[in-house]
């Protein structure tokens, strides 16, 4: 006798507001925890926005003058990470789930599992993704979806945005980065390190066709059935109570911090292999290294290197980094001619000395 599969709830919400979208956030895990909604998969879109992650100060994460100029709004989303750019042209996906379900807290596996079946959705759309540890999806080395989870009690939401057509140079001018990334050279490279299906396929997929392959494959990797659904009565509730708190200036200057609190730094130093340069993005409160960017002429194979590392380094306390950087190549093959991993460790060092000083 066959066991029924478990049915989950489908919702597409559409493109919306960002004050919209963050307070049905709220809304949907706050029922899911309370056990008052199903397991839910949630697809949406965001009119252009910037979204700072729930710690951040938005006078520290981002150019607040492009902003206003491009009409660009500026939300606090519910969970931590960092400032992120979306706009129309990015399909969000989200999923609502109690921890039972998912049978562990282990974020790491959650990610793995949950990107890995997401990446074959992807893949059936006729280009080859995959999971790249900590939680994004790529296309060739490229990045084609940034992902991440929380967990509030024994319910998880676990989001992620995939890029179907997507401006990389406004994105980067939306974000508060060092001068020098926002270069002609500069924002090529960044380019050669995303991707979108519009660049993969030659044409824009349908909406439709690609939140299709994205269901099918959670379903498979689930053993579910989805069933169409919109939301109940306590979400709604739950949603006028959020819009109310998120939709005000408040909740956006929630954290106001001086932006000299959050120095970018830089350092450069010439080797055999090359001239390497490195930013870092450093909150001295904290002791805390939010992004870091490396340039410069170096030879280094796989060319993905650095660009691995820099996801490696987002967000990490400074005591943690020798491990980091240690680590992360003693588990690679890298071939860097004369330069070793003590050398890029020794620069991320001289750049954030003298924040360290002055702290």
């Amino acid at each position: 006798m066959s066991v029924a599969k478990q049915t989950w709830r489908l919702l597409d919400t559409g493109t919306q507001p960002a004050a919209n979208n963050i307070a049905l956030n709220r809304a949907l895990l706050e029922a899911r925890q309370a056990n008052q909604a199903p397991n839910t998969l949630r697809f949406l879109g965001f009119e252009p926005c910037a979204l700072l992650g729930f710690h951040q100060s938005a006078a520290q994460e981002l150019n607040l003058a492009y902003c206003a100029e491009h009409g660009v709004e500026i939300q606090r989303r519910i969970t931590g990470g960092g400032a992120i750019y979306f706009d129309t042209t990015q399909i969000g996906w989200e999923l609502y789930l109690d921890k039972q379900t998912l049978g562990t807290a282990d974020m790491t596996a959650i990610s793995r599992r949950i990107c890995t079946a997401v990446a074959k959705g992807i893949s059936s759309l006729g280009v080859a993704a995959e999971f790249r540890p900590r939680n994004d999806i790529e296309v060739d080395g490229r990045k084609i979806s940034g992902t991440g989870g929380a967990f509030d009690g024994d319910a998880l939401m676990y989001q992620g945005t995939l890029l179907i057509s997507f401006d990389v140079e406004k994105m980067l001018r939306v974000l508060n980065i060092p001068a020098e990334k926002l270069s002609d050279k500069a924002i090529s490279s960044a380019r050669e390190r995303v991707t979108n299906l519009e660049t993969l396929l030659g044409y824009v997929p349908d909406r439709a066709i690609v939140i299709a392959a994205i269901q099918e494959a959670i379903k498979n990797e689930f053993d579910v059935e989805f069933v169409a659904g919109e939301l109940n009565q306590i979400e709604h509730a739950l949603y006028e109570d959020a819009i109310r708190e998120i939709n005000h200036p408040d909740w956006i200057a929630m954290i106001d911090l001086p932006v000299t609190d959050r120095p970018t730094l830089a350092a450069s130093q010439k080797f055999a292999a090359g001239l390497l340069q490195v930013n870092v993005a450093y909150d001295q409160v904290k002791q805390r290294i939010k992004q870091v960017w490396f340039s410069g002429d170096v030879f280094i194979s796989p060319r993905r290197t650095l660009v691995d590392l820099e996801a490696a380094l987002r967000d990490s306390h400074i005591d943690n980094v020798d491990a980091i950087v240690l680590d992360f190549f003693a588990q690679r093959n890298v071939d860097m001619l004369t330069l070793t991993p003590e050398d890029i460790l020794g620069l991320i060092k001289m750049a954030i000395q003298p924040a360290e000083v002055v702290a």
